[in-house]
């Protein structure tokens, strides 16, 4: 609906008396009690909506029943199925920060041990790090602003898209608020820092231009992880041979490396439905040996080693050491590689069986395995560089080499399998080019594969090996890309937690000071390793935020020129009447597509001037991602009829989340002629004509179903500066002309399509 055509009611405002507000789709009237019964055009002639009741600040929408997808209440599950949840999660999500131990030492002690309390300065911020940030930060605070229980920077974004209008497409409807998975809440009149923050986000585009930057910055350097995780895991797993003897070279190590990494991304089409049965028992076995080897070396070597706990020994390595320990962090952070796939992955299990599998074995193992290592280097100190493998027994040492290059591969496939998922959130929120999507489980809806991003990532894979061919130097890389990750997140929570929770100010400062800082710390040493290999994520990052910036921005200028030229109620009346007077009237049913949700696109105008007939049912279909991760299947289509009733034209909005999928066995077009019966034999309006309007509908569907996509050019407006010109003439032509095209997202006959084109100025 737009202002001109029936103003939508929007709301949750919260007033200066702080006891006034309005909730979205509730109206509150100035004066009096009485319901209204509101009536909007829907950009095509009056219907009759649900009567809106008044409701003050202190009445919360009610959620309505749970959503249908995969763990998205915990409440009903019984203990066996959160334990069994747990057990797969270690295959899923742990691979990658439980084979930090392969490289952290090697890394953060790269020069060597200089002095004996160096290593329980090293084991204190490690064990505080691990404790602050994936334990404390993600697995008791983050892992609750999941969105409808799935999780990432997509998520965080879509949460506070729901509460606030920041988002860029004006594509809201009233309607939407009833989607059961919205569960909003209204800000009361005591929380006055929430209100003023939200209209703040919601004033200011360069608010809204900043969230969506850092969602974008977030998803590349996710996406960069996905590059460099393979790359640090194997090579790191697979250099420990060089330990068992001394015939084996570098090259030798890289060229493995680059075998096994290429073999991994070709198995990838086969796709992850069973993952976790698979991967977890592979994993639960290295967390066991890990331990077992820890806990062996702090009894054998220096079992004083629990010293570290004191604080203390972190200020003297730095008094000691000064610059070359702050740089060392840069190696430290790498023990919480891996600690955003907490949250990205929680939507294939729950908050709670994360939390089991997290705190009964995933943190002690870790904290054994750092403790049995810096109490085999209080006795050999010059063997920094590979503690982990040096300080495995002697008879474990080949059971271990194959375990950890098991490992290695199981971290790769967990982050190139989170790859594909962001991926596909960020194009279903149009922050992204067309690519294949492959869904290749029937269990798991996020388990996708894309075979393009699939190639890309292989190849640069490959290249980061080959250039750079030690841990040390992908470290320098690898490290960027995490704790920016963690710092974006933290930035997106700190929103979330003022305008959502409605936590006190204090807590939140503490938050910020606490967990804030330590990553601004970690953030300053990693950048300065910056012409050492650091250069590389943000080098992808540039990249992927290029694309994706190009195709969003470009997405939004067709949006909003097809909402200012769209056809009015008395134009299209016009057009269906000279179709009508000249008997042009097709028998069959025509299915027109467009991403325009508010009216009829400008592009049905042009088809009407060069065809001049008109179908005897005529559906415009406009699809629509929500800003939540899933809507049920049953209130999936919303369907508005365009009036004259006599015209037999309606209107339909598909409905998508951000992590939905199409049931193959489910062909679109029978879906939507199923759900049009449904919507008019629903029709109160006009009971008496139901029953021969749904015979007509399937009587149009047996003569003949066409489907007409409209596929609008741009280019820049005249008097367009050189930016924009290069943006929309260049780029942005350059990616539609190398990507797959819009028809094969529904599954349209290409014996039945028509496609309609029409050039924009923008």
């Amino acid at each position: 609906m737009s202002e001109e055509d029936g103003r939508m009611v929007e709301a949750d405002v919260c007033q200066d008396d702080g006891n006034r507000g309005e909730v979205e789709g509730v109206v509150q009237e100035e004066e009096g009690d009485e319901e209204e019964k509101v009536s909007s055009e829907d950009g095509f002639g009056k219907t009759p909506r649900r009567v809106l009741q008044r409701c003050d600040s202190l009445d919360i929408e009610a959620p309505g029943p749970t959503s249908n997808h995969a763990h998205a209440s915990e409440k009903g599950l019984a203990w066996p199925v959160v334990l069994q949840l747990a057990f797969q999660s270690i295959g899923i999500v742990y691979g990658d920060i439980g084979t930090s131990p392969l490289y952290v030492y090697g890394s953060a002690l790269s020069k060597g041990i200089r002095h004996e309390d160096d290593v329980l300065g090293v084991l204190s911020l490690i064990l505080y790090t691990i404790t602050l940030i994936p334990l404390l930060k993600y697995v008791f605070i983050v892992l609750r602003a999941t969105d409808n229980g799935n999780g990432g920077t997509f998520a965080l974004y879509s949460l506070i898209c729901r509460y606030a209008r920041v988002g860029f497409i004006p594509s809201q409807q009233a309607e939407d608020q009833k989607v059961s998975n919205f569960k909003l809440e209204v800000p009361s009149d005591r929380l006055r820092l929430a209100c003023w923050l939200k209209s703040k986000l919601e004033k200011s585009p360069s608010a809204k231009l900043s969230l969506l930057f850092a969602t974008m910055l977030g998803t590349s350097m996710v996406i960069g992880d996905g590059v460099l995780t393979p790359c640090i895991s194997v090579l790191s797993a697979v250099g420990g041979i060089k330990e068992a003897t001394s015939a084996v070279t570098e090259d030798v190590v890289v060229w493995t490396s680059v075998a096994i990494l290429v073999c991994l991304f070709m198995f990838q089409r086969f796709g992850t439905d069973k993952v976790g049965y698979t991967f977890a028992p592979i994993i639960c076995v290295w967390f066991i040996l890990i331990a077992s080897i820890g806990l062996y070396n702090f009894l054998t070597h220096d079992p004083t080693i629990f010293k570290a706990l004191n604080p203390i020994y972190i200020v003297e390595y730095f008094r000691r050491n000064r610059k070359e320990a702050w740089i060392s962090l840069g190696g430290i952070v790498l023990s919480i590689t891996g600690t955003e796939a907490l949250f990205a992955d929680v939507g294939h299990f729950t908050v709670r069986s994360i939390q089991i599998s997290m705190c009964s074995l995933v943190y002690p193992a870790l904290v054994l395995s750092y403790a049995g290592q810096a109490s085999f280097l209080r006795r050999h100190s010059n063997l920094a560089s590979n503690a982990f493998f040096k300080s495995i027994p002697g008879p474990l040492y080949w059971p271990m080499f194959v375990v950890a290059v098991l490992a290695a591969i199981i971290a790769s496939q967990a982050m190139i399998s989170g790859t594909f998922s962001i991926i596909q959130q960020s194009l279903s929120l149009g922050c992204f080019p067309r690519v294949k999507i492959v869904h290749t489980s029937a269990k798991y809806a996020g388990q996708v594969y894309i075979p393009e991003i699939n190639y890309l990532l292989m190849l640069a894979c490959v290249a980061v090996t080959l250039g750079f061919r030690t841990t040390e130097k992908i470290g320098n890389a690898y490290g960027i890309a995490v704790v920016f990750v963690m710092s974006l997140t933290s930035a997106l929570l700190v929103i979330i937690m003022i305008m959502i929770w409605k936590v006190d100010l204090i807590l939140v400062i503490a938050y910020v000071v606490v967990v804030g800082s330590i990553e601004l710390l970690y953030l300053s040493s990693v950048l300065y390793k910056f012409y050492q290999g650091g250069y590389l994520p943000l080098a992808f990052a540039v990249v992927l935020m290029t694309v994706m910036y190009v195709w969003n921005d470009v997405y939004r200028r067709k949006y909003h020129y097809e909402l200012n030229h769209k056809l009015s109620p008395d134009q299209l009346r016009e057009i269906a009447a000279r179709a009508n007077a000249n008997s042009h009237r097709i028998p069959g049913l025509a299915i027109f597509y467009s991403k325009l949700v508010q009216g009829i696109p400008p592009i049905f105008g042009h088809y009407m001037a060069n065809v001049a007939a008109l179908h005897s049912v005529l559906v415009f279909v406009s699809i629509k991602s929500l800003p939540i991760s899933k809507v049920p299947w049953e209130e999936r289509f919303l369907f508005r009829r365009v009036h004259p009733r006599e015209l037999n034209v309606f209107r339909c909005v598909v409905r998508y989340g951000y992590t939905d999928t199409r049931n193959e066995e489910e062909p679109f077009e029978r879906l939507l002629v199923d759900r049009l019966k449904e919507y008019v034999a629903e029709d109160e309006n006009w009971k008496e004509g139901d029953a021969n309007e749904v015979d007509r509908i399937e009587k149009a569907r047996r003569d003949w179903v066409v489907h007409l996509v409209g596929e609008s050019e741009v280019v820049a407006g005249k008097g367009s500066g050189i930016g924009k010109r290069v943006m929309v003439d260049y780029l942005y032509a350059f990616l539609k002309r190398n990507l797959r095209q819009s028809e094969k997202t529904f599954d349209i006959p290409h014996e039945r399509m028509l496609k309609v084109g029409m050039t924009y100025q923008l």
